[in-house]
């Protein structure tokens, strides 16, 4: 373990603050304990100087279907075009709503309070219509465009792509710790770390409606994702929020799920690239700076060390985990990634059907070939498994399961559980899907209880605890294993939000649970497993009081 930049040993700092900012019956994580409007942060990132690049908007929209994204899909070029459509379907405004004389976005990407921590990237090739010189950009949402941060020479692009310079480009993901403290104090950086989850599964989902691959850049430092996205810059943010570089990834047409791509050379030299823009102010000003954030920020920075290749023992078969009958066959890609929206009120009515059920879980199982997307584009094996609360799914006895998402890690979880829990496999369920009975009955308040008093978790047809191999990962693969498993949290919850579109339902993810309460109930009594996000899906209640305008079309920015 390494020394963090307050003499602790980062392990044990990153141990402290999960410790420190888990919420309790008695009382919950340090926040200023109201919203400072006069200090809400500005969702939107722009780099005032930076060349404004536009992207087109397709009127006809992709025809892909929803189903089909998870098969083998044509590869189309890297062109201006396709890299508009990427950037669409993961991280673009999806809609705007409106209350009274007040309006706010949605986006592809979903957030925790819709406070959009997240900040997206691409290093391009040359490509027509948007640059005639390879170069690094800035997404801006608002109006679908691209910033140009830095130009960069040929020679110098060539020797940086980790992949054929001419048919692939890098995507970047950064987090504004601030954006999330503003409203969620101390505990926001857990929430960064999920919407980054988040933003990762939509980039692989968007790579994949154009039959790219995606897959993340193994090694690569806090130092060089820092100086490679021109975050260390300080002549370009002045007293701006700065960004904290979370991850890379290699994206393109020839990028294939067995890949693991490194920096070739991470540093630029101070001829190498011109910069452009400055980052804007987001608050004028801020009531604290929450230290323990960049304590635990410091602690968890990625080190060049990569976390072990997964091998294919114990996880099924694609064709182990296929549900006949499941998903409406009509509807598209487009469809469901552009109308994702994140639930606000569950009928308590609405019963699953169990194919959808069972289709959903079963796009969250990485398999044994390693091409189940969107769990292709990291080397690991997964480290999360879902504590399922079942309320209203039809043929399944209510009650509460477990879906153990890698089979060797069964009989841990088994060991650490409440030794009275049944373990009954799931009848009707795929053969490869290690769906769980434990106990039976009616778990709705449980379920609300655990998660805040919120109405929400027992009003869908299920919601469930993500359970994280907690101590495991942060002993053998470091501190910045803390990262990953709030990435793989947030992927999940990505697959959940688009399965419930895609079945008629709603998603929302829900991060405010009462951490110890849901292990008692699960019985752990030590800090081996630990719960880092939960989620609820179910038939959706729609607030009339809202109006729904076009992404684009109504945004004066665009």
């Amino acid at each position: 373990m390494t020394v963090g930049s307050s003499g602790r040993v980062s392990g044990e700092a990153v141990i402290a603050y999960h410790e420190r900012t888990k919420h309790h019956f008695h009382g919950f994580a340090a926040s200023l304990g109201y919203l400072d409007w006069a200090t809400q942060p500005n969702p939107f990132r722009r780099y005032e100087g930076a060349e404004l690049v536009g992207l087109p908007l397709t009127a006809r929209g992709h025809p892909l279907l929803y189903r089909q994204l998870y098969g083998p899909v044509a590869a189309e070029p890297v062109t201006r075009e396709t890299v508009s459509l990427f950037l669409r379907y993961a991280l673009s405004i999806t809609a705007w709503k409106q209350a009274g004389s007040t309006r706010w976005a949605l986006r592809a990407n979903p957030s925790s309070g819709n406070l959009h921590p997240t900040e997206g990237y691409v290093l391009l090739p040359p490509l027509p219509g948007i640059g005639d010189a390879p170069a690094l950009y800035h997404y801006a949402p608002r109006v679908h465009g691209l910033e140009r941060r830095a130009t960069l020479a040929r020679a110098v692009w060539t020797r940086q792509a980790p992949a054929d310079p001419s048919t692939s480009f890098l995507a970047g993901l950064t987090s504004i710790h601030w954006r999330e403290a503003w409203k969620y104090g101390e505990r926001a950086f857990r929430y960064c770390q999920h919407d980054a989850g988040h933003a990762l599964a939509a980039l692989r989902i968007a790579a994949a409606a154009v039959g790219w691959g995606l897959v993340l850049v193994d090694g690569a430092t806090h130092a060089a994702m820092a100086h490679l996205l021109g975050l260390d810059r300080d002549t370009d943010f002045g007293t701006a929020e700065r960004e904290e570089p979370e991850l890379l990834a290699l994206v393109g047409p020839g990028v294939a799920s067995g890949d693991r791509p490194v920096l070739v050379d991470p540093v630029l030299g101070a001829d190498d690239a011109q910069w452009h823009g400055t980052a804007n102010v987001l608050s004028r000003h801020h009531v604290t700076d929450w230290a323990v954030i960049d304590e635990v920020a410091v602690a968890s920075r990625a080190t060049g060390v990569t976390p072990p290749d997964a091998a294919a023992a114990g996880l099924p078969s694609a064709q182990d985990l296929v549900v006949a009958g499941a998903g409406r066959a009509e509807v598209t890609a487009e469809q469901v990634i552009l109308g994702r929206r994140s639930a606000v009120d569950m009928d308590g009515a609405t019963a699953l059907p169990a194919v959808a059920f069972f289709q959903m879980l079963a796009r969250l199982m990485p398999t044994a070939d390693g091409r189940a997307m969107p769990w292709d584009a990291v080397s690991w094996r997964p480290r999360l498994h879902l504590a399922l609360f079942v309320h209203r799914v039809e043929g399944l006895t209510p009650g509460l399961y477990a879906l153990v998402r890698d089979r060797q890690r069964l009989d841990a979880l088994r060991t650490a559980a409440d030794g009275e829990f049944e373990w009954h496999r799931v009848d009707g369920a795929p053969a490869g899907l290690p769906l769980f009975l434990l106990a039976a009955g009616d778990y709705r308040d449980v379920a609300a209880r655990v998660s805040c008093g919120q109405a929400i978790a027992a009003d869908g047809a299920f919601s469930a605890g993500m359970i994280a191999d907690y101590l495991d990962a942060l002993v053998t693969e470091g501190p910045e294993a803390y990262r990953r498993l709030f990435w793989e949290a947030g992927a999940i919850g990505q697959v959940l939000y688009l399965e419930a579109e895609a079945a008629g339902a709603r998603a929302t993810g829900i991060g405010c649970f009462f951490d110890d309460p849901v292990h008692e109930t699960l019985g752990f009594t030590s800090r081996e497993w630990q719960s880092l996000y939960h989620f609820t899906v179910g038939g959706p209640v729609e607030d009339t009081r809202l109006s729904t305008l076009p992404a684009y079309e109504s945004n004066p920015d665009a």
